[in-house]
């Protein structure tokens, strides 16, 4: 399990990117798919979700790897993600808790270009109040409880989530032209000169 009181958020020096992997890391809803498929078009990469490809190889989808445990599915996605981490030219957005287990933080920061999309508990709530996909950490809760819960957790993750080499802050997404801002941000913050044309 996460323990917020032991990760160094110190961000490493940021690495050449290249054809180096995007990561893109945060809270869930923080907007990362989203961004991603944005980032990976203008950019010209291919885009990969983690849960996606976790669903893809193992022919289940995350809440049914869930139901056998999270321990399980924490085993999978650090192995789907030395795996798919090693792809070339390509954004990838990882799931919410990816960050905060074994050295998976450490592990994309020596091998990737990580970015933390940093929401607030506000502008969680509102995306997941426009979000259809099950998330199963939430299964059951009422708004009010939701509510807590996401406080308390964005709270206890985010000293992993800092440890990214850069930092990209979230306001509600609401349209096409709030993605393409953040996504031309992301650009100029990691100085990217070649883009597809």
């Amino acid at each position: 399990m996460p323990n917020p009181a032991n990760p160094q958020p110190t961000a490493p020096p940021a690495p050449a990117h290249g054809s180096r992997c995007i990561v893109l890391v945060g809270y869930m809803c923080a907007g990362k798919t989203t961004v991603g498929k944005a980032l990976a078009k203008e950019l010209g990469r291919t885009f990969y979700d983690l849960d996606w490809y976790i669903e893809e190889r193992f022919h289940k989808n995350v809440p049914q790897i869930f139901e056998e445990g999270e321990a399980l599915f924490r085993g999978l996605e650090r192995r789907m993600l030395h795996e798919v981490a090693e792809f070339e030219n390509i954004v990838l957005s990882c799931g919410g808790g990816t960050p905060c287990f074994f050295d998976n933080m450490d592990y994309m920061n020596s091998r990737s270009t990580t970015i933390y999309l940093q929401a607030t508990a506000d502008t969680i709530l509102e995306h997941l109040s426009m979000s259809r996909g099950r998330r199963p950490l939430l299964d059951g809760k009422t708004p009010e409880e939701l509510d807590a819960y996401v406080r308390k957790q964005l709270s206890e993750r985010e000293p992993y989530y800092l440890k990214a080499q850069h930092i990209q802050e979230i306001s509600p997404l609401y349209n096409l032209g709030k993605i393409n801002e953040i996504t031309e941000q992301i650009i100029n913050k990691l100085n990217i000169t070649q883009r597809q044309k």
